[in-house]
């Protein structure tokens, strides 16, 4: 319910008072009324929209911390499956250096104990 308070008879008279005829005082005072009515927000107008945008505020907020929720969930879960894709490489990598030293090794030790030998048929 808007109510705004605009005295049409009062505006008139001052009209009158600046020299309009009262039919032009009148035909002015109803134009104004008319804007006014139409278009100028009343308290209660105000205190609604006050209402409205607080409610919506709220549920943006209210999203807005859900999708954080959820966005954080994601990422720790992510984080835990990269961690354990890491810890399983880093097995891996461990697994083949220690077969390739062991190549390494062996292939060493077999040509020391070459060396030895020929060394030893030499001397």
């Amino acid at each position: 319910m808007r109510i705004l308070a605009f005295d049409t008879l009062e505006f008139a008279k001052k009209l009158q008072t600046a020299n309009f005829t009262e039919d032009q005082a009148e035909a002015l005072a109803g134009a104004v009324a008319g804007i006014v009515e139409e278009r100028l927000a009343t308290k209660q107008d105000l205190k609604e929209l006050e209402i409205r945008l607080e409610t919506r505020i709220k549920e943006l907020e209210t999203g807005l911390r859900q999708y954080m929720k959820e966005l954080e969930t994601g990422l720790r879960h992510d984080m835990k499956a990269l961690d354990t894709g890491l810890h399983r490489d880093m097995q891996e990598m461990e697994m083949r250096l220690r077969h390739d030293l062991t190549l390494r090794l062996g292939g060493m030790l077999t040509g020391g104990v070459a060396l030895v030998a020929v060394l030893v048929k030499l001397l």
